[in-house]
C-alpha cells in the first residue's frame, strides 16, 4: 500500500495549502491537468523535473484506488 504522505502533502505556507508533491512546490492537480489535456506522463515529468516518476505514478495509483473504493462502496 502506498502511503500518500510520502507522495504529496499540504502545508498552509506552500501555495495556500494546495496538495503538492513532497519535496517540491508542484501542485498535484497539475499532473491531472496535463493528463486531461492529452499530454502524457513524460511531458509532465519533463516540464516538472523536481517530481520523480515514482511520485507521479504513485499519485495516479492513489487516485485509481480511491476511485475504485468509492465505486465499490456505492
Amino acid at each position: 500500500m502506498i502511503d500518500p504522505t510520502t507522495v504529496y502533502h499540504s502545508d498552509s505556507d506552500i501555495l495556500g495549502g494546495q496538495p503538492v508533491f513532497v519535496g517540491t512546490r508542484v501542485p498535484v492537480r497539475i499532473l491531472f491537468e496535463y493528463l486531461e489535456a492529452g499530454d502524457n506522463l513524460n511531458i509532465f515529468l519533463d516540464d516538472f523535473p523536481s517530481v520523480s516518476r515514482e511520485q507521479a505514478i504513485a499519485a495516479l495509483e492513489i487516485a485509481r484506488r480511491s476511485a475504485f473504493e468509492h465505486a465499490c462502496a456505492a
